[in-house]
């Protein structure tokens, strides 16, 4: 199973600019792409909500609602524990992923066992961080995702 397509940018700079929850996870943003850092540390200072995930505290975790330090080589398990907690708490989108997604039920399966407790054990990520943020995450009309190649290698 794909968890992740193409190894490009998930969102534009214009989308940055107006967005309302921005989740970053395995990007070292500030030193990999500068402008897409500046432009996310003003979202902030807009108003926008920043969640980061990375085991550093990168310069990008300063700016962040959340910095969720998870150990090293975790992310998946981060992921799906967030999933898991958007299924059970019922804030999937259904009309979307029928539109935009394949392999649901399969995902569905396999999230069942990533639970918020045993991604505490795994990630170091406190469960109720985890729930947290997935529920922020779901619960906003405009957010995004953003990743770079921490996650895609």
């Amino acid at each position: 199973m794909t968890m992740f397509g193409a190894g490009a940018m998930t969102n534009s700079i214009p989308e940055i600019r107006d967005t309302e929850l921005m989740f970053v996870i395995g990007s070292n943003t500030t030193e990999a792409h500068p402008i897409i850092a500046m432009e996310m540390k003003r979202a902030v200072r807009r108003g926008s909500k920043l969640i980061v995930a990375d085991p550093r505290r990168i310069w990008l975790a300063e700016y962040a609602d959340h910095h969720l330090q998870l150990k090293p080589g975790t992310d998946i398990w981060l992921l799906n524990a967030m999933a898991h907690v958007i299924i059970e708490e019922g804030l999937v989108d259904e009309k979307f992923i029928a539109a935009h997604t394949e392999g649901w039920p399969e995902i569905q399966r396999t999230v069942k066992n990533y639970t918020p407790e045993k991604a505490e054990q795994i990630t170091g990520v406190a469960a109720a961080e985890i729930r947290k943020v997935a529920i922020a995450y779901a619960t906003t009309r405009k957010a995004g995702i953003y990743y770079t190649l921490g996650i895609t290698e």
